[in-house]
């Protein structure tokens, strides 16, 4: 059987489900496809199942593309206050909870049911849980195959994402579309992922499930949160955040005490000259990491008994302590994909790709990645947007 529409959306995450609804509510016969079973699976689980579904301080330079200018237009139309108050008219309840990020007081599946609504309105087809088959081009028509039925338009959206968290069904399908209608790809690799320490950090291994409050740089990349020490290396916000910077080979550092004044130890040993150098560390950090830091650092004994330059050289030491990862967790435990399809053959105001007239790319499927917190929902909406106000 043949079906013909003005535009097909594969892929029910957030880019797709907002592409599909603006299109659908500008007047445009729409089908939305997705293999998974039910749409905005990545939606459901994020947030710890609140959904952190924008941040206020959303600006382009808080992603990283090969192009870091793309995303200004995008963004720019299309902000976090346009999403909040699609929220809002949903009488969806939320709240900020730190660095900008927005939240549902409920629950994730809000989010899902305000898109599903939206699409509703749009009058958008929408067929799950049947996978994708042949997807082709010819006389300015797209054909994709799905489900023993043909489906054509002269318009075609990849918002089928990237291969973060293949358990939820995700996969390289994008990129393999893409490069079939000749648009390059831009290496993906994990990001907003945990990295994994080598023998050289094996005594930072014993400390599974401690954390503290540090800053975490890479190059002139620097982030204030939570580090979590795991068994198998370093993981929390500072860490997903800097791993999207991190390439193999590369150091870490770590500010232990970001919030310490200059020369805090060589002043400790004048006030307090008997006190021993773990007991001071231990009441600024927590206890196994306090024993481990000073176990690497040798400084065993009273302050008093320590030279100002190796209480400096120290104090150094914990200002910027050098990792060096041998790896990340991967897409199994990244939460997006940094690269995939090159800018360079979009266009940043409409996502059409520049030699295929009617083909769009949208999301995580394209080479732009944003911070944790967010902004790579944010890209989902304004991406989906600026699609959906040109099929």
């Amino acid at each position: 059987m043949r079906r013909t529409f003005d535009a097909i959306v594969l892929g029910a995450g957030g880019a797709g489900l907002m592409c599909a609804a603006q299109a659908g509510q500008r007047g445009r016969k729409v089908l939305l496809i997705d293999h998974a079973d039910q749409p905005g699976k990545k939606i459901l689980i994020s947030g710890g199942g609140r959904c952190n579904f924008t941040n206020i301080h959303t600006a382009p330079d808080r992603y990283l593309s090969n192009n870091m200018h793309f995303a200004k237009s995008a963004l720019g139309r299309y902000a976090p206050d346009d999403f909040i108050a699609l929220v809002d008219r949903h009488r969806i309840a939320w709240h900020e909870k730190t660095l900008g990020q927005l939240f549902c007081d409920g629950s994730a599946r809000q989010i899902v049911a305000m898109l599903m609504e939206e699409c509703a309105r749009g009058q958008v087809r929408i067929s799950l849980g049947k996978p994708i088959g042949e997807v082709d081009h010819a006389d300015g028509q797209f054909r994709v195959r799905c489900g023993g039925e043909e489906m054509v338009a002269p318009a075609l959206v990849i918002a089928t994402g990237g291969p973060s968290i293949p358990k939820m069904g995700a996969s390289g399908f994008a990129y393999d579309l893409a490069r079939k209608f000749g648009l390059e790809i831009v290496e993906p690799r994990p990001a907003l992922v945990p990295l994994t320490l080598g023998d050289g950090d094996s005594l930072f291994q014993s400390l599974s499930g401690v954390a503290a409050d540090v800053v975490a740089r890479c190059g002139k990349s620097a982030f204030r949160e939570a580090a979590l020490f795991t068994h198998k290396g370093l993981s929390g916000p500072a860490i997903l955040q800097i791993s999207s910077y991190w390439r193999p080979g590369r150091e870490i550092g770590i500010d232990f005490l970001p919030s310490a004044a200059e020369n805090w130890l060589r002043d400790a040993k004048r006030a307090r000259p008997k006190t021993h150098f773990h007991t001071l560390l231990g009441e600024l950090l927590p206890g196994r990491l306090a024993e481990a830091l000073t176990k690497r650092l040798g400084l065993w004994g009273e302050l008093a008994n320590m030279p100002d330059r190796t209480l400096e050289k120290a104090e150094r030491q914990l200002a910027d302590w050098m990792f060096r990862p041998d790896g990340t967790e991967g897409f199994a435990k990244a939460e997006v994909t940094a690269g995939g399809i090159s800018t360079d053959g979009l266009s940043s105001r409409t996502m059409e790709a520049r030699t295929v007239p009617g083909l769009y790319a949208i999301g995580e499927a394209v080479d732009v990645t944003g911070w944790l917190g967010g902004y790579n929902f944010q890209w989902a909406w304004a991406s989906g947007w600026a699609a959906g106000q040109m099929l």
